[in-house]
């Protein structure tokens, strides 16, 4: 009689593609950062990145559609990487808001800008120790990314502050749009922080 060996499918790396979504995020804020510190040309480098971290989106749904066991519930690496998308997303969308106003970044959008990076930086470390197993780690990385996200939510305060002053009502309504999707933007960064806990207390 002949014996029959079965094997269980074998899985895609979500934690991986998560990862690499996460570095491209990173790189498309490194840009967002570029673009406020005054290099014009980096708005078009930010789109760039933004439909490369979209390609990475769909192939980590697509895996995890097909995936036999993830290290995390597959929906919550959805919104993982939904959230990171969507970090990216908003980043774009500064970029081409700031340019359909015609409305230059100034130095609270510069800052602001850098703060975000720094919380995108924590983010994705935060899925290197996830993949590593290292869940002590990415729950204080993910608290450090929400720090950030607190000085950015100061930064955008003080940054509105100063608007009274200016008396031209379109610059007045250009800059304080543009600092508001800097803090959105800031907003979701901290929720997928956020999510990073949820997932890890549902393995607990």
């Amino acid at each position: 009689m002949t014996r029959r060996h079965w094997f269980l499918p074998q899985s895609a790396d979500v934690m991986g593609m998560l990862g690499k979504q996460a570095a491209i995020t990173v790189e498309g804020m490194e840009a967002l950062a570029a673009w406020a510190g005054g290099e014009t040309a980096a708005a078009d480098r930010v789109r760039e990145l933004e439909h490369r971290a979209d390609d990475h989106k769909r192939e980590l749904r697509a895996a995890l559609t097909e995936a036999f066991s993830t290290p995390l519930e597959p929906e919550d690496i959805f919104e993982l990487s939904r959230g990171l998308d969507e970090i990216l997303n908003g980043a774009k969308n500064i970029v081409g808001e700031a340019e359909a106003m015609r409305i230059p970044p100034d130095s609270a959008t510069a800052e602001m800008a850098a703060e975000l990076l720094d919380g995108t930086k924590r983010l994705s470390e935060t899925f290197t120790m996830f993949a590593r197993g290292e869940r002590g780690g990415a729950t204080a990385e993910a608290d450090r990314a929400v720090k950030d996200q607190r000085h950015l939510q100061h930064t955008y305060r003080t940054a509105i502050s100063t608007l009274i002053d200016i008396e031209d009502a379109r610059m007045l309504a250009a800059r304080r749009e543009l600092y508001r999707r800097l803090a959105r933007c800031g907003d979701e960064l901290a929720g997928v922080a956020e999510r990073v806990w949820y997932s890890v207390l549902k393995e607990s």
